[in-house]
């Protein structure tokens, strides 16, 4: 079930479709999160640019992204050794 959902983030509202529920849930988690990060950025950098400030919430936001992603990556690996670790043993019994 498709949804028009409307969101504000510096200051611009922008009118959304959620596919579902849960999109919609993600969406407005999303836009609040960045929402926050704005005012934190602009109570540390007072009078910059919004250009500037969503820009460092870009960044900011990328930097956690590469992050999560090696670690996700270092996880998996360690789970397929695991899983070969124990395949191995129990071809052995």
């Amino acid at each position: 079930m498709e949804q028009n959902i409307t969101i504000r983030i510096g200051g611009n509202e922008y009118n959304l479709k959620a596919k579902s529920q849960e999109d919609e849930e993600v969406i407005r988690k999303a836009a609040d999160s960045i929402g926050k990060k704005i005012n934190a950025y602009n109570n540390k950098f007072p009078g910059r640019d919004m250009i500037d400030i969503l820009s460092f919430v870009a960044l900011n936001e990328s930097i956690n992204s590469i992050n999560l992603k090696k670690a996700l990556d270092s996880f998996n690996e360690e789970a397929e050794s695991l899983l070969k670790d124990s395949t191995s043993y129990l071809d052995k019994i």
